[in-house]
């Protein structure tokens, strides 16, 4: 017994002091997790939820201090009382929580060690058991040290759990065991790998046969059962692999911005997940480092679960320099233990963390060629619209009566006369117009391409530099670049290179160009290496040949061959 009791006090103790560590290196995220057992749907005691960071820190200096008092044999009977009374208190908690699905992690260990419900569950039956035998063989727990000295352990360890439980309210948690610790990828963890375990699914089939109830079980088939389907009944039986990151997402006006910004660089967010219950002293610090990050070519963001009206209140309470985006409030609550904090983000990655009462330690850096930040979906409208213009431009000049031209003029905004006219001194303001729109976005920002606007809005830019080809050459490395990344179509890189080949009066490569000289000749510009022209088109996605594709410039009776430049010029 003298061997059972001194093994159980071992393991109890440094058990406790090892949970309790754990959880004040992170109260906050306790407090949390206390506020979910506090929930109506599960102890309803919401009148304890402002309590909760307060019952936090109590909780887990006691659990300290229980084990330490353990260890040194000090105040025996009262420490194995409130060992009983908290074990039999969270055993029947778990078993509350994992019976009923109430919590799906009780954060024992904090975000250090997650345990299910039921793991959560025996781990406390063994405690509770190991703590029935401290109570029952309490006679051979020896106190070792002298009383005077054990006072002073306990003293010193009270008063270093407050220290630390006071600095990581004033800063951050010393060691970061969330999915979001510098260093993280968001990106790459809310990827899912291709070979992962898919979730297993029981399903029970009730059908009516022959006027008897009769249930199939299977794991997703549909059974082959001569009767009539009533009903079926679904549980997951095995759960299939969760990411780390599962619920990120930033959001504005019903838009998803978050692959746009995940591929952002010198990207500083602002995250205060409740405006409500932010500390509002924060804001001075937050906006001078936010103004400085602005002034040095960052873009910053900020990040909230409460609603615009707030968020817009509160921008324009603290002058500050940024928007606000929408995401989840237990996501941003996971990302950053401050309301508000500030971190930075390196295309996805976090490379820098801070309490907003640490945010003048942001190392920041003169950003070279700094890319401003755009409002995408006003981008995105704003494409759209040039699009729908040139497309009834197009159907203006198209038309095949008068009258016709007259009402579609009209409806772009020519008068009569105008429709009437001969359209090129238009055509060419148009161009022009939309042209130097394009080039603004694209001189500050980048090639409006898939992530940001979505497709088929990526192509607009296209449309408008197929009517510039003098500028094409002004960015065709950086169209080179989202071309190579997904972001436009290869097809459509391969023709503006030939647009602005042909421009050059140089041989083009895909020969996508055709060309009608002033006698009305048509023929396909000239080709470098013509011989091989098939096998270039094929590579980067043109599905027909260059002997198709000249009949479908120049009609069924025409015939391709090459002409070299010198023949043209």
């Amino acid at each position: 017994m003298r061997y059972l009791v001194g093994f159980a006090r071992i393991v109890v103790g440094l058990l406790f002091i090892f949970s309790g560590l754990i959880k004040l290196n992170d109260p906050v995220g306790f407090s949390f997790k206390l506020q979910d057992y506090f929930a109506p749907e599960v102890l309803n005691l919401e009148f304890l939820v402002p309590y909760s960071l307060g019952l936090a820190i109590i909780i887990v200096i006691v659990e300290v201090i229980l084990g330490v008092t353990l260890l040194l044999g000090y105040m025996r009977r009262l420490t194995l009382w409130l060992l009983l009374l908290m074990i039999v208190f969270f055993t029947f908690l778990t078993f509350y929580s994992a019976y009923f699905n109430k919590v799906t992690d009780c954060g024992c260990f904090g975000d250090a060690i997650p345990l299910t419900p039921w793991e959560s569950f025996w781990k406390d039956v063994i405690l509770l058991v190991l703590i029935i035998i401290l109570f029952v063989g309490r006679r051979y727990i020896r106190p070792i040290f002298t009383t005077n000295v054990r006072s002073m352990v306990v003293l010193v360890t009270f008063l270093l759990c407050l220290g630390l439980g006071y600095y990581v309210l004033q800063h951050l948690p010393i060691i970061d065991f969330r999915a979001y610790k510098i260093g993280t990828n968001i990106a790459e963890g809310m990827r899912v790998p291709e070979d992962a375990p898919k979730a297993v699914y029981e399903y029970k089939w009730k059908f009516n046969v022959n006027g008897k109830e009769e249930i199939i079980t299977t794991t997703g088939e549909y059974p082959n059962v001569d009767g009539e389907f009533i009903d079926v009944e679904t549980r997951m039986v095995k759960e299939g692999y969760i990411p780390p990151i599962h619920d990120f997402t930033i959001e504005k006006d019903g838009t998803d911005y978050t692959d746009e910004f995940l591929n952002r660089p010198n990207l500083i967010v602002v995250i205060a997940y409740s405006v409500y219950n932010t500390e509002k002293e924060g804001y001075k610090a937050i906006k001078k480092a936010t103004d400085k990050a602005k002034d040095l070519g960052y873009d910053v963001i900020g990040l909230s679960a409460s609603t615009g009206e707030l968020t817009t209140q509160l921008i324009g309470d603290y002058n500050l320099n940024f928007d606000f985006y929408f995401c989840d409030e237990t996501t941003l609550k996971t990302i950053v233990r401050s309301n508000p904090g500030i971190l930075e983000l390196q295309n996805g990655t976090i490379t820098q963390k801070y309490h907003w009462n640490d945010a003048g330690k942001l190392k920041l850096v003169q950003v070279e060629n700094p890319k401003l930040m755009l409002d995408t979906n006003r981008l995105k409208k704003d494409l759209d619209s040039i699009a729908a213009r040139i497309n009834l431009f197009e159907r203006i000049i198209q038309s095949h009566s008068v009258e016709e031209r007259v009402a579609l003029g009209k409806e772009f905004g020519l008068t009569e006369d105008e429709a009437k006219s001969d359209l090129s001194s238009i055509q060419t303001a148009l161009d022009r117009s939309n042209f130097e729109y394009l080039a603004s976005v694209m001189d500050q920002h980048w090639y409006p391409g898939k992530t940001m606007v979505g497709e088929p809005t990526n192509l607009v830019g296209y449309e408008i530099l197929k009517r510039q080809p003098e500028a094409i050459e002004n960015y065709i490395l950086m169209l080179q670049d989202f071309t190579e990344s997904g972001e436009l179509p290869m097809t459509h890189y391969a023709t503006l290179e030939d647009l602005l080949l042909m421009y050059k009066q140089e041989p083009q490569k895909y020969g996508t160009q055709g060309y009608i000289d002033s006698s009305g000749n048509p023929y396909i510009w000239p080709i470098d290496n013509p011989e091989t022209v098939n096998e270039r088109r094929a590579k980067v996605g043109f599905t027909t040949t260059i002997e198709e594709y000249a009949k479908e410039l120049f009609g069924e009776d025409f015939v391709y061959r090459p002409v070299s430049l010198e023949e043209v010029l």
